[in-house]
């Protein structure tokens, strides 16, 4: 196994700007749940390969497993614990199998403040979304590997070791009324829609029309009842916040270069995505996680302000929470 010069009681300082919607351990006693199907981390009992709690034996009554395996089928989705800096790979077999993939995760960045107290753990058997960067308690972190290829008819579980090889046990069973689910909404305020507007400015009037809500649309006929965020063609667009994936969403039915779109549903909050190619169609995303890139509109509107059509699934004003604020 590899080990790292990283321990429970971590120097490291709070990166908020990045993390502040989701801080590990000062807003939660304990993680989020880790594995989709798996709400309470429920800890793999024992099989004929062994046991999946803390301090089992191994090796033939040699060693001890330093560990918690958290129960996951194959193919599950995988979510962070906390927030924190992901880092890897790690190879836990060292031979290349089906299952020799994972990740560390670490909240805060130990190359700071030196008064913090943080977490530092290791999943193994997950394949990761990526191997570096930051992600958010509750964010989709990857899936589980194949594990009953490697070994038929064990309770496929992911590996989760904390850095010090302490016990992370009570950490991993919340309580019903402190579970976290994965995807929490994070605050009132919705994200920046799209890289290079960080305010979500709303067009403004062109040749074609106005892009506020209400504006007359069709000579006169009927109001928009939309909201046009600035967007420059082929920009990242971003998820506004936290919810499901539908669509496609297809507002010209014509197929032009700007005929797609997807919808997204939150706890809060049902709104239509227009003029963007989303990665996908379907599944769970996070608040600020990237939802696709902005679509050619200047190819179909020549001169007009190309924007992203954001739209209420009931048709309500959905100003209000775009509206950020400067520096915000």
């Amino acid at each position: 196994m590899v080990e790292f010069s990283c321990f429970s009681s971590l120097p490291c300082e709070v990166f908020t700007k990045q993390l502040d919607a989701h801080p590990p351990q000062q807003q939660h006693r304990h993680w989020a749940q880790i594995c989709s199907g798996n709400p309470t981390n429920r800890i793999r009992g024992c099989d004929r390969y062994g046991c999946g709690n803390f301090g089992a034996d191994r090796h033939s009554g040699k060693g001890k497993h330093v560990g918690v395996d958290v129960i996951c089928s194959d193919g599950a989705t995988v979510y962070a614990p906390f927030s924190g800096q992901l880092s890897g790979p790690i190879r836990f077999f060292h031979n290349g199998n089906a299952i020799d993939d994972g990740m560390q995760l670490m909240f805060p960045d130990p190359a700071s403040s030196p008064s913090l107290p943080g977490y530092c753990v290791k999943l193994v058997c997950i394949h990761p979304i990526r191997y570096q960067g930051q992600i958010r308690r509750g964010e989709r972190l990857g899936k589980m590997l194949p594990m009953q290829k490697v070994y038929p008819g064990i309770i496929s579980h992911i590996h989760v070791e904390n850095c010090d090889h302490s016990d992370p046990t009570h950490l991993l069973t919340p309580g019903k009324k402190s579970h976290v689910p994965p995807l929490p909404q994070q605050d009132g305020r919705w994200a920046a829609v799209c890289a290079g507007n960080p305010t979500n400015e709303i067009r403004g009037c062109d040749k074609y029309g106005c892009g506020y809500y209400g504006a007359p649309r069709r000579s006169g006929k009927g109001k928009h009842r939309a909201v046009d965020v600035i967007c420059a063609d082929g920009a990242t667009v971003y998820a506004p916040f936290s919810g499901q994936l539908s669509g496609p969403v297809k507002f010209f039915h014509n197929g032009n270069a700007i005929d797609d779109g997807v919808q997204i549903r939150g706890p809060e909050f049902c709104v239509k995505l227009l003029c963007i190619h989303p990665i996908r169609y379907s599944g769970q995303i996070s608040k600020g996680q990237v939802l696709g890139k902005m679509l050619p509109m200047q190819r179909v509107f020549p001169g007009i302000t190309s924007h992203i059509h954001i739209e209420n699934c009931d048709h309500s004003d959905p100003t209000s929470n775009l509206e950020r604020g400067k520096g915000q």
